[in-house]
């Protein structure tokens, strides 16, 4: 029987993989960006911690953001479905964006903003897992601004046998299993495979095992009350659209001469 393991996958155990192995850090981010490894002379983490107050409540976001050399980038794991994922990461980077202008300075100290978006959802057409956005003139094949900058990475769509250190690094993301973790080890670059043996000691500690506990119950919490509320969203909708069509009916009935009583006894109205 294969041992019980956690996933990065999870936001929480991404993180804390993440901020605790700079190693792996460093690795993971170059290959995201597809640049050389020692090409990045610093990573200083923005906001290392794990609030506790954050891991078990509905709707909270957990992300890693960082400095890489002069640049600032935020990471981020979305495991549920998310229909307003392009505002919210749109809004994530505006906000990260300006972070850093202090009062009185001058717009060209803002840095150039990365966001790398890791999703278990499809949300582009194709067969690409990786799409990258920038600012383009429209009508030009002229970048307006290298200052923004989105990568997404569909984890649904990850080659199964990876051919480079960025699938990689996908697959060991998308790895739910001891087997899927066995062929990740089998087939990956020594800082990954180290990566595999960090995830196999964390699903061996009792407290980490319980922060992903009640991690998973937090986002099955999430998605059960957003379908609730969307499910209340449509009732409400259809009972609106039932009284709006009955008072257009009624409208009609009067124009052509109709009294109260007969569109009463028509309608079957008590």
């Amino acid at each position: 029987m294969g041992r019980n393991v956690v996933s990065a996958k999870l936001d929480v155990i991404f993180k804390k993989l993440f901020t605790e192995h700079q190693d792996m850090l460093h690795s993971f981010v170059a290959s995201m960006l597809d640049i050389p490894p020692e090409s990045i002379k610093e990573i200083v983490i923005s906001n290392p911690e794990l609030p506790p107050e954050t891991i078990a409540s509905k709707f909270s976001r957990l992300d890693l953001s960082l400095n890489v050399d002069d640049k600032l980038v935020n990471v981020e794991i979305q495991v549920k479905t998310d229909t307003d994922y392009r505002d919210r990461t749109l809004f994530y980077w505006a906000k990260l964006y300006a972070s850093e202008l202090k009062s009185g300075e001058d717009y060209g100290n803002l840095k150039q903003t990365i966001t790398i978006n890791i999703i278990n959802f499809n949300m582009f057409e194709g067969d690409d897992y990786h799409t990258e956005v920038a600012a383009m003139i429209k009508g030009k094949d002229e970048v307006f601004s290298d200052k923004f900058c989105m990568h997404f990475f569909e984890l649904k769509k990850i080659n199964k046998k990876p051919t480079n250190t960025r699938e990689q690094w996908l697959q060991f993301i998308n790895a739910d299993s001891e087997e899927d973790f066995e062929m990740v080890e089998a087939t990956s670059m020594p800082i990954i495979q180290k990566a595999v043996k960090v995830i196999y000691d964390m699903s061996e500690d009792t407290k980490i095992r319980e922060l992903a506990r009640l991690r998973e119950k937090a986002l099955h919490d999430e998605a059960s009350a957003l379908k609730q509320a969307e499910e209340k969203g449509i009732a409400i909708g259809k009972a609106e659209g039932r009284a709006e069509g009955e008072a257009a009916i009624i409208q009609k009935m009067k124009a052509s001469g109709m009294t109260d009583e007969q569109i009463k006894a028509i309608l079957s109205f008590d």
